[in-house]
């Protein structure tokens, strides 16, 4: 079990902070992270629902012009990406 808990710690490398990412994050109530080249959009659901406590509803991917995977994770309407935002400092 813990190897798995690593794992799933793993997958998100880092929020993004630009103005796109904060404004998806007000009007799409959906997350913007930098993530693992090798993590399945089920890899990284899995991860912010762990790491965060919230419910993902959908996870949409593309590969960067620098070679890095993004992720914009919606969250259930439940959840406020806004409160993940503040929790993570980008907000």
């Amino acid at each position: 079990m813990s190897r798995d808990l690593e794992r799933l710690t793993k997958i998100i490398i880092r929020p993004v902070q630009s103005e796109k990412a904060l404004t998806l994050i007000d009007k799409q109530n959906t997350l913007t992270f930098i993530v693992d080249i090798n993590a399945s959009k089920q890899d990284i659901k899995q991860a912010v629902e762990y790491l965060f406590n919230v419910k993902v509803d959908e996870v949409r991917t593309l590969i960067t012009s620098k070679g890095e995977k993004k992720a914009y994770v919606k969250l259930s309407p439940e959840y406020k990406a806004t409160d993940v935002a503040t929790r993570l400092g980008i907000m």
